[in-house]
């Protein structure tokens, strides 16, 4: 036979509630910042790489420039 002792307390579902709200904000804010941050580094890799591309242009164009001028008499 049950007694009203085992009915469960209720009370604390509006706090829980409002405590996993609050994580899920707070998550939500961690992932903002760590998806500027991912964004950030590819556009950072993005610029470096063109970067690299254009120094290679300028030393094979140096490169050139000096074999000129050894094969010059």
């Amino acid at each position: 036979m049950m007694s009203d002792d085992t009915t469960p307390d209720l009370t604390i579902l509006p706090r829980q509630h409002r405590q996993i709200l609050t994580e899920i904000g707070s998550m939500r804010d961690d992932l903002a910042v760590l998806t500027a941050i991912a964004m950030r580094q590819d556009g950072t890799l993005a610029t470096l790489l063109a970067e690299v591309r254009a120094m290679h242009a300028q030393h094979s164009r140096l490169a050139n420039r000096v074999r000129d001028l050894e094969s010059w008499p």
